[in-house]
């Protein structure tokens, strides 16, 4: 008996987690001014209408400025609950790129990002950018004295609706 009541309340708690996940990724849909690709297009690359750049830096942006995560599209869930995303970036100038990262429209913990060894000091580099959580983030990589900010919305299969 004291085994059902464990598992009911389990139930419960992730029901009532489930749907408050539910109401924050609506909120921040609503609420999520997303950047716009700007088109500026790395050095060397062909056309770009995804990219965002500034000339020091660049990305590509997700259509619509929204990572959106669904079965078999790109991306994983890690074991913590987390979400990978792969970036592309590019440097146009000489240094380690970094990627930081915070929510905008809830409290989470920082995005974290794995940047492979290999790539060099300058031009292409893969990421993975790692989100916490759903919701508004603001994302920022810097290289040497260059740095680059756009602001994405994250979502997953069951927020798209």
């Amino acid at each position: 008996m004291r085994l059902f009541r464990t598992v009911g309340i389990m139930v419960l708690t992730m029901s009532l987690f489930a749907r408050g996940l539910w109401a924050e990724s609506k909120n921040a849909k609503a609420s999520c001014t997303v950047t716009k690709p700007n088109g500026n297009t790395p050095p060397g690359e062909h056309s770009c209408p995804d990219c965002f750049g500034n000339g020091a830096l660049w990305t590509a942006l997700w259509p619509d400025g929204k990572v959106a995560f669904s079965r078999g599209g790109p991306g994983f869930v890690a074991e913590d609950g987390s979400l990978s995303m792969k970036f592309p970036w590019w440097r146009g100038v000489r240094g380690k790129l970094t990627i930081t990262g915070r929510r905008l429209d809830a409290h989470a913990p920082p995005l974290r990002a794995r940047i492979p060894e290999g790539y060099g000091d300058i031009g292409f580099q893969a990421t993975g950018v790692i989100f916490p959580t759903v919701g508004c983030w603001e994302v920022t990589g810097k290289a040497g004295d260059a740095s680059l900010r756009f602001v994405t919305l994250m979502v997953t299969e069951e927020h798209i609706r």
